[in-house]
């Protein structure tokens, strides 16, 4: 839990030079009265704002949760001249010259987030209620309920170089302009939590093919995972500002993946169909599984086949960043965020279309009712055995749909970033926090 008498200051970052009323003020705040100010910004501002908090480091998570920069990486250059350029500006009761370890922690308001959060983030899940998210907002120590939050003005941000870098005045309201620092954060976010993704799905495979003995589906997760390492070559590269060249893979890396959602697609194709051509009312669980093999098996080929999609659909994602950001920095005009917005969400629809597509196949199989095999409804007694069958394959109906991600618009995106006593950070998956 932070000292709540804990001073931190926060900044108001916009993508591009804009004008709204004087908001912010020069008054203390309090974590409700910041995500008030996030929304009335969101709604009055014509582009996208978000705020970025600098906390202490009490205790460092998991490095191997995100993806680390190096000190001379864009993003942890703009955030150095971010403090450096506004510390003239900040109130004397706050120590902007603190060179230990920080954490930022840059929030972007659900009115923008909704543009970038479909498929890449979820609600911070609550360790203290089951289904639970946090309302509030967080510190790598736990939930930051007390601590005041003080506004530094961006005054003390010039115009020309440091705005090429990141930073720049934006007159009325106290905003900074800082178009590359908010791109470099969102995509390193978004990048960092569909590898968590990715991770997860490899690890799961791994574990149903084990028990499948499938060769097949065993090339298929080798081919995918072997793409990671030209994708992570790729977002090393282009996160530095350099050039994706050929050798790096990432071309063929691409067409794997693309092969592999085509694969999704008919897979997908042939559920719906399977769905469709089932009796209405109870179903017999014959008949389920012979449309369905493996389904009513935790670790059968359904469940092995359904892993792989999400793998596919995680690398994917990432792709689809590292194109968004790489368009974005070739573009010449001058707002590399709404460029990169723009990229992204150009393929990205079709992606969330099929992601929903198998969440609604998976809202079907449960939210079917089975029934027993006809052979047994003239039998008096039956064999346990039948029974426990039905029973398992009824409860396992039911839990597929508790997986499936549920975030929706209305969540703010929160993205956490470490930064060390050399200057590099480390940026952790974006993640949603319910209002």
């Amino acid at each position: 839990m932070a000292d709540e008498n804990a001073l931190v200051p926060v900044w108001t970052l916009a993508t591009e030079a804009v004008a709204v009323p004087d908001l912010v003020g020069d008054a203390d705040m309090t974590p409700e009265r910041l995500a008030d100010l996030r929304t009335a910004l969101a709604t009055f501002a014509q582009a996208p704002i978000a705020t970025l908090e600098m906390h202490p480091i009490e205790r460092r998570r998991d490095p191997a949760g995100g993806i680390a920069l190096h000190a001379s990486s864009p993003l942890a250059q703009q955030l150095s001249q971010l403090v450096t350029q506004t510390a003239r500006s900040a109130p004397t009761k706050v120590d902007m010259a603190a060179t230990g370890e920080v954490l930022y922690r840059m929030v972007v308001p659900a009115k923008v987030a909704s543009q970038v959060s479909k498929g890449l983030v979820k609600p911070m899940a609550s360790k203290a209620v089951l289904g639970g998210v946090y309302s509030a907002l967080r510190d790598s120590t736990g939930i930051v309920s007390k601590a005041t939050f003080v506004p530094i003005s961006g005054a003390g941000a010039t115009t020309g170089a440091a705005a090429t870098a990141g930073v720049g005045l934006a007159g009325a309201g106290a905003l900074t302009v800082a178009a590359p620092l908010v791109l470099m954060a969102v995509a390193v976010g978004a990048s960092a939590y569909a590898d968590h993704q990715r991770q997860k799905a490899i690890e799961r495979i791994t574990d149903l093919l084990e028990q499948l003995h499938d060769d097949k589906l065993e090339q298929e997760r080798n081919r995918l995972d072997g793409c990671r390492d030209a994708i992570d070559k790729a977002t090393s590269v282009l996160l530095d500002q350099g050039k994706i060249g050929q050798s790096l893979g990432l071309d063929s890396a691409s067409h794997e993946i693309s092969t592999a959602i085509a694969a999704v697609r008919t897979r997908l194709k042939k559920w719906q169909d399977a769905l469709d051509e089932l009796p209405e009312g109870p179903v017999e669980l014959t008949a389920l599984t012979e449309a369905f093999p493996g389904i009513t098996d935790e670790n059968g080929a359904f469940s092995a086949h359904l892993e792989t999609a999400r793998l596919a659909v995680a690398l994917k994602r990432r792709v689809l960043v590292l194109q968004a950001v790489e368009h974005a920095q070739l573009d010449g005009t001058g707002n590399p965020f709404k460029s990169f917005l723009s990229d992204l969400r150009s393929d990205e629809q079709r992606l969330n279309d099929l992601e929903s597509s198998i969440n609604g196949v998976l809202l079907r199989l449960s939210s079917l009712e089975l029934k027993r095999p006809s052979g047994l409804l003239k039998k008096v007694h039956y064999a346990p055995s039948d029974v426990d069958k039905l029973l398992t394959a009824a409860y396992r109906l039911k839990g597929l749909s508790s997986g499936l991600d549920a975030v929706g618009s209305h969540a703010d995106v929160v993205i956490e970033i470490e930064r060390g006593r050399d200057g590099s950070v480390v940026v952790f998956p974006a993640e949603a926090i319910e209002a």
